[in-house]
């Protein structure tokens, strides 16, 4: 069994890592691939009437793991210059404000549809309305390099503000003026812990001799994130400004700290703790999609019921993008088609209190839309790509 058990484990992650090499030239993402491997694989267990253990308790350890080392991957690569200010407003825009208003639309919705209030149908709302990182980056390698980059930002800052606007809305019993005092000292303990925790990580970086030194950091750094959601502090933060500084030493010079590292030095040790958090991230999400493809039904992702829903709830992402689009004078194709929903969604999902949950808002509806925004996204890129060669 324990032989079986490692060639499964083997097998399944290699399969993972050729939809990853595919993704680029096929333009499908591997999500949707390994969320039907994992289905393909209930099925054949099903059929073979072989029983697996109960993964459930597993899905949200790995989503939160994933979300720590995606936004860690995404803000390492995140270039801050002057050049990029302008870039950085457009993202911004395109990460915050479609997000808040297809959020209160949605929250409008279900509370017209299904009587709840509108505190328990904004939370159930959030989820479906930030963009994912996951699936966007990698889709978008072989777009321009502004639109490769626009994708970056625009899907890390989704990611992360959609965290801090849902922990706000959920944590809080009522909104009222002192909560937005209350979050605002949250955030200022966050951003000082981080800047805190930056340079003690950074100087760990710069001064372990050891051989093993990439992983304690990491582990270091997850760490401090599980602590701060403890404490229900805003802990993305830490994530963006540790991998945002130690990915632009060179771009911070004119802060004391900074100084006393030998950037040249430390620039090759940066790009080996890149390179692992890159396959680190890879590995969490495939085992991540994988499981959760697994542990779906049939009957939840052909649901009619939910359907029309998650129709609708697509078509409001594209509307809003285009706005969004037309309103920062970007070109619609094929920035148009990359707002895929992916691992946020889902980890946002299984983090809603059961007290605070809706019947709209299923699994069925959130498969449904993380596979419908994909499909969306990979025809859109197959079409603009021809469109190009032509």
């Amino acid at each position: 069994m324990t032989y079986t058990i490692i060639i499964a484990f083997c097998s399944l992650l290699l399969i993972a890592y050729i939809f990853n090499l595919t993704a680029s030239k096929t333009n499908i993402p591997s999500v949707i691939l390994l969320l039907l491997l994992g289905w393909s694989i209930k099925q054949v267990t099903l059929l073979l009437k072989f029983e697996l253990p109960d993964f459930t308790e597993l899905l949200p350890i790995l989503a939160t793991i994933g979300l720590v080392l995606i936004v860690l991957e995404g803000s390492l690569e995140l270039e801050y210059n002057k050049s990029k200010v302008g870039l950085v407003k457009k993202s911004l825009m395109g990460a915050l404000f479609p997000m808040v208003g297809m959020a209160l639309l949605l929250a409008f919705m279900f509370q017209y549809y299904g009587n709840y209030s509108f505190k328990i149908s904004l939370i159930n709302a959030i989820p479906l309305c930030i963009i994912s990182s996951a699936i966007a980056i990698p889709s978008a390698r072989n777009l321009t390099t502004f639109d490769r980059e626009f994708t970056t930002y625009e899907s890390s800052l989704s990611d992360i503000l959609g965290v801090l606007f849902f922990n706000f809305i959920a944590l809080n019993e009522s909104i009222e003026l002192s909560s937005f005092g209350f979050f605002g000292l949250k955030f200022a303990i966050m951003i000082t812990v981080s800047f805190i925790a930056t340079i003690v990580l950074s100087r760990l970086l710069s001064k372990i001799d050891h051989h093993v030194k990439f992983v304690p950091i990491i582990l270091l750094v997850i760490l401090i994130y599980a602590i701060s959601k403890v404490y229900h502090l805003p802990a993305l933060i830490f994530i963006l400004i540790f991998g945002l500084s130690i990915g632009n030493l060179g771009e911070f010079k004119r802060i004391k700290w900074i100084n006393k590292f030998d950037t040249k030095d430390i620039r090759d040790e940066i790009q080996k703790f890149k390179a692992l958090t890159i396959e680190g991230a890879f590995l969490i999400r495939a085992l991540f999609f994988i499981l959760f493809g697994y542990m779906l039904k049939t009957s939840e992702i052909l649901n009619t019921k939910t359907l029309i829903w998650s129709l609708s709830i697509v078509t409001i992402i594209f509307v809003l993008r285009v706005i969004q689009l037309k309103s920062s004078k970007l070109k619609l194709t094929p920035l148009l088609f990359v707002a895929p929903r992916g691992l946020i969604t889902i980890l946002l999902f299984l983090a809603i209190d059961p007290n605070d949950s809706i019947l709209i808002v299923n699994k069925s509806l959130i498969i449904q839309v993380i596979i419908i925004s994909s499909l969306i996204m990979t025809f859109g890129i197959m079409f603009t790509n021809k469109t190009r060669k032509k």
